[in-house]
């Protein structure tokens, strides 16, 4: 079912832009939010394929915010960055982009947030399109910020309206409990999300928040409906510049 190309990059790269994401909101509290760069190491468990990303939240000079997100395995590579502002507590994406290049497959797909006039109108595999607005409406990476923001609020069951290329979707996260995790950048005592999908459904998502630095994404793993396993871990990462460093990791 899974071509060379496709175990190259298209799967290994949306899954892991659409996992690495989350992130962002690891610094955010109910009042304000907070400049930060992270990156992780990816691997297939199948294959031996290894990847990097990175991802940062960066403030602009007109009060917008900037939240990138680059990855790349073999000779492909792909990039999200979304715009968006906190108003009244509420994140609002402005617009999003998203291009990957590499192996012959290479697409790019825009959304733009038009708040007053209520319509996102944006370009996927080159065809336009026009979707309503709808109150909490995000994209396909603030989400995982609104996402972390909830955790940080102690809720254990979410779901959020998003705007998944072309389509709106219902996206739902319940947490199912607590891990110590083992990163690079040390261990920490994370809660452990996963992603809640038709019962039937083969593809598997979990996610591990550091509780301790603002529930950062430190550990994601994830099984495709072929049974091939992704996951991503934590190298290093800066809070509002300061340095993420967890327990260090006993040797026997």
């Amino acid at each position: 079912m899974i071509d060379s190309s496709s175990l190259s990059f298209r799967r290994p790269g949306r899954w892991l832009a659409a996992a690495v994401l989350a992130l962002g909101s690891s610094l955010i509290n109910a009042q304000e939010l907070v400049p930060f760069t992270a990156s992780y190491a990816a691997d297939m468990k199948k294959i031996p394929v290894n990847g990097e990303a990175t991802h940062s939240l960066q403030a602009n000079p007109d009060g917008t915010w900037t939240l990138s997100f680059h990855a790349g395995m073999f000779v492909a590579r792909l990039s999200e960055e979304s715009k968006l502002r906190l108003d009244n507590d509420q994140l609002v994406p402005l617009s999003y982009r998203y291009e990957r290049k590499g192996l012959g497959r290479g697409r790019v797909t825009t959304q733009t947030f038009d708040w007053e006039a209520g319509v996102v109108t944006g370009e996927h595999k080159k065809e336009s399109f026009s979707l309503p607005t709808e109150p909490g409406l995000l994209d396909r990476t603030t989400y995982q910020m609104a996402l972390q923001r909830d955790l940080m609020a102690g809720k254990t069951e979410m779901s959020y309206r998003v705007v998944d290329e072309d389509e709106i979707e219902e996206y739902r996260f319940r947490v199912t409990g607590e891990k110590r995790v083992t990163t690079r950048a040390g261990q920490f005592d994370a809660v452990e999300v996963e992603r809640i999908r038709e019962p039937d459904a083969k593809r598997e998502t979990t996610l591990w928040f550091a509780k301790d630095w603002q529930y950062l994404l430190v550990r994601l793993s994830q099984v495709e409906t072929d049974g091939q396993h992704y996951q991503i871990m934590l190298k290093e990462a800066t809070l509002d510049g300061e340095p993420v460093i967890g327990t260090p990791v006993k040797s026997d």
